[in-house]
């Protein structure tokens, strides 16, 4: 005989052992329940004893007993004692103990009312059954109420197996566990309250909408809850115990919670009463129903989490094991470890450091791979680019020395050389690249060197033309030159010469990757503004040559932190000095009510004969951003404020040719003012521009402007930056006169990294990397340590071939094949 009747489980078993799975999710800290386990499993076993059978009374009671004394037993002792509380429920529901599935919602006892009887409530339904989940890889469709609707909306989110659904994060969470009494509520506070419904109705407003306003009690006041939703009418009746998060606001001399979140009160909260998680949405999936899904798929794969760290090393680092960072990152609540904001913290820092090891363990194996190839040792003739040093009009800084000194002594290396350069704007990258050339070029190998876009690349080939200039006409490179724009006649004559070793230096852009490009002996590939350029593209220019050496540019300072973190296949070179005789950039600050100052100051500029930018952070304009659009405001210089003036316009939207058209045009003087988004953040050199006007600066990043800003300044006169911003946060100001106060772009980066994080260095998508979800949250140190770990890994196992590292391996394979290769 056991307790079903027709078919039915009693209600209060239900309740225990909903509230036995939630504590052993929660670590046996004795708060499943709001009175503790105790109290809430007596109440229920007294009811459970009046209509027992006498065969049954004794395990019951034995239930009762074993969980009586629960508060004060050790956590030991707790988690044993739950599992045969566990097996007892199963026993007498002649069923198995199942894993910890979603929490029933089961309504406490409330005290009705006085004004009016409360109707009589439903039963509350039984719980689903947990998915029956057997592998991380299976589909979300075994997850109780996912159907084909709900499942194509969740494949829109990249979401089709439960594993994707536990590593769908959180894009931010909502504090809401500031649990108030009613009585306590301040306006214009995030907080949760928990009561009873007193009453509830649904009126029309003036403007024809419906309105649910329903009055919670607590004991201590009455506060209005509003919805714009009728359904919340049919799902709350007076008497119902709720719980509700949102911000105090008023309404008709009322405190009221408009649109709050609600759950009716039962063994775990999911919305309210804790710090929430809010996903990425799409259509047809709201926060309130993709959080149980997820809280199923945790309670469901609970024992198929695979740990892939090493415990030993796990240890050493001090991070959390993966099941545990999982159920925090998206449900953290206090723990032994700390409160649950500490908790969600040491959460984000494991995920975010396995997906950086993954990244670095990628980085370094393939520089490994790279460099266990045999290269070639190029004889770097030093007598000879002494001389070509000594005909050059300007002397090298100490930081072009020592970078070109890094350089040649990887080149004579039998190793290929894989190695990045990266220098402030004006810090003169392209001579140090130069001399390389000319080093691998005089012991007969070819070089190739390829640029984001045609007007970079011609401006790539003038300036290394100059260079060697200063030769004698017999001792000068061939130099070719090869893009998208090169007709095919000409093309062909290109690929020939190049076949045939009669071009020493071949400059282009992505056209030196075709199939059809060949060279006889390429020696030194250099790749300038690399991050326009994916891993993959890099790694297709290196095919054209046997294991050639790598040189790759790039004009936006980073610290060396991140470089080594986004680099991490690359050794580091860094132009930090600037040449003698750059000149400042005046840079000033100003609010949109100096519009029309700046305005008549570029005035001035363009009647002196000189040209300049304005910047805008959006092509079009948006309801939803508040900020000028280069497209409207072209239109609006152009008819009224510089009618006499030509101007041109420059944004992400136009062709390529389109681009390389205008801004040839601008380079030639035959547009006086260019109105442009952040396309022209970098490549374009005009010396005879001497003013960037930069409206709405508060919305890009300092490494942003300061590169907007590297736009001038190229000639021989003078040069201004001007910021106009709206209002600003503490952040926003601190940006803005760092770039008032500095022009060393490694400052600004530094500073950049310290006021914003990492994130927006790894958040957005790396050309050629995987997109690391995390890296909004992420830490200078957690970077560190990644690399670190990586090292010690490969150090200890560089192929990644033993059974200690052969999770780590896969979770890295995992992580790569989700590389992104931009090939704009």
């Amino acid at each position: 005989m056991d307790m079903r009747r027709n078919g039915q489980t009693p209600s209060d078993l239900i309740q225990i052992d909903k509230v036995l799975q939630l504590e052993e999710r929660k670590g046996y800290r004795d708060d499943a329940a709001t009175n503790g386990v105790a109290r809430f499993v007596g109440e229920r076993t007294a009811r459970l004893l009046t209509s027992a059978g006498p065969d049954m009374r004794h395990r019951i009671q034995k239930l009762e007993s074993l969980l009586a004394e629960y508060a004060e037993l050790p956590s030991p002792q707790r988690q044993s004692a739950v599992a045969e509380a566990r097996r007892i429920v199963g026993d007498l529901t002649n069923r198995p103990m199942q894993a910890t599935v979603a929490p029933v919602v089961a309504p406490r006892a409330a005290k009705p009312d006085t004004r009016a009887p409360a109707p009589a409530r439903r039963a509350p339904r039984a719980a689903k059954p947990t998915a029956r989940i057997g592998s991380l890889a299976d589909s979300v469709r075994l997850l109780p109420g996912v159907g084909e609707s709900r499942a194509k909306a969740l494949a829109q989110l990249g979401v089709e197996t439960v594993g994707d659904l536990l590593h769908l994060y959180p894009r931010k969470y909502i504090d809401y566990g500031n649990v108030q009494p009613i009585a306590s509520s301040l306006f214009g506070r995030l907080t949760t309250i928990q009561g009873t419904v007193a009453s509830i109705e649904t009126r029309r407003t003036a403007t024809g909408r419906e309105l649910v306003d329903a009055v919670i009690a607590d004991g201590t006041g009455r506060i209005h809850a509003v919805w714009f939703s009728p359904w919340v009418a049919r799902q709350l009746v007076p008497g119902t115990p709720v719980s509700l998060s949102g911000r105090v606001e008023q309404m008709r001399g009322h405190l009221v919670l408009q649109n709050p979140e609600w759950e009716i009160l039962g063994s775990e909260t999911l919305n309210t009463g804790r710090i929430i998680p809010v996903y990425p949405l799409v259509k047809n999936i709201s926060q309130k129903g993709l959080r149980p899904l997820v809280r199923h798929a945790l309670d469901a794969t609970r024992a198929l989490i695979v740990e892939p760290l090493p415990d030993d090393l796990r240890a050493d680092e001090g991070l959390l094991d993966m099941g545990q960072a999982l159920e925090w990152i998206h449900f953290p609540v206090e723990g032994p470890t700390g409160d649950a904001a500490a908790n969600l913290r040491a959460a984000q820092q494991r995920v975010a450091f396995d997906q950086f090891l993954a990244l670095q363990l990628g980085l370094l194996s393939r520089k490994h791979e790279w460099q266990s190839q045999p290269g070639t040792a190029i004889n770097v003739n030093r007598e000879a680019l002494s001389a070509l040093n000594e005909r050059l009009p300007f002397a090298l800084t100490g930081a072009q020395r020592r970078s070109l000194a890094e350089i040649l002594r990887d080149m004579s290396q039998p190793q290929p050389m894989t190695r990045l350069l990266q220098g402030d704007v004006g810090s003169g990258k392209t001579i140090v690249a130069a001399l390389a050339a000319y080093a691998a070029i005089l012991d007969g190998y070819q070089v190739a060197l390829m640029a984001p876009t045609e007007i970079l690349a011609e401006q790539h080939a003038r300036g290394l033309q100059r260079v060697f200039e200063a030769l004698p006409d017999d001792s000068r490179p061939r130099i070719g030159f090869l893009t998208g724009s090169v007709s095919g006649a000409q093309r062909t004559v290109v690929y020939a010469a190049a076949a045939a070793g009669e071009i020493d230096l071949l400059i282009g852009t992505h056209a030196l990757i075709q199939e059809d490009v060949e060279f006889a002996n390429l020696g030194l590939a250099i790749i300038d503004e690399q991050h326009r350029f994916g891993v993959e593209q890099r790694a297709s220019l290196r095919g054209k040559g046997v294991a050639p050496d790598v040189l790759v540019m790039t004009a936006t300072p980073i610290p060396r932190t991140l470089a080594l973190t986004l680099h991490g296949d690359l050794d580091v070179s860094t132009l930090d000095e600037m040449p003698p005789g750059r000149q400042p950039i005046e840079t000033y600050r100003v609010d949109g009510r100096q519009r029309a100052d700046a305005y008549r100051f570029i005035r001035g500029e363009i009647e002196s004969g000189r040209q300049a930018f304005i910047v805008f952070p959006l092509v079009e304009e948006s309801e939803t951003v508040d900020a000028r659009a280069a497209v409207a405001e072209h239109e609006r210089l152009s008819g009224e404020v510089f009618p006499d003036l030509r101007l041109g316009l420059l944004h992400g939207r136009m062709r390529p040719a389109e681009k390389d058209a205008v801004m040839e045009a601008f380079r030639d003087h035959q547009i006086d003012i260019l109105v442009s988004t952040s396309v022209i953040e970098v490549g374009i050199d005009v010396p005879n521009a001497t003013v960037m006007l930069i409206d709405g600066a508060d919305r890009f990043g300092l490494s942003q402007l300061h590169q907007f800003r590297g736009r001038v300044g190229r000639g021989a006169q003078k040069s201004y930056c001007i910021l106009i911003s709206g209002d600003t946060g503490s952040d926003g100001n601190a940006r803005l006169q760092a770039m008032v106060d500095t022009q060393d772009g490694f400052k600004l980066a530094q500073i950049d990294l310290e006021l914003r994080g990492p994130g927006d260095f790894l958040g957005t998508r790396q050309s050629g990397l995987p997109e690391l979800d995390l890296a909004m949250f992420a830490d200078v140190r957690d970077l560190e340590r990644a690399r670190a770990v990586a090292e010690r890994i490969l150090e200890e196992d560089p192929n990644l071939e033993s059974a200690r590292f052969a999770l780590i391996r896969a979770r890295m394979d995992a992580f790569w094949k989700r590389a992104i290769v931009d090939v704009s």
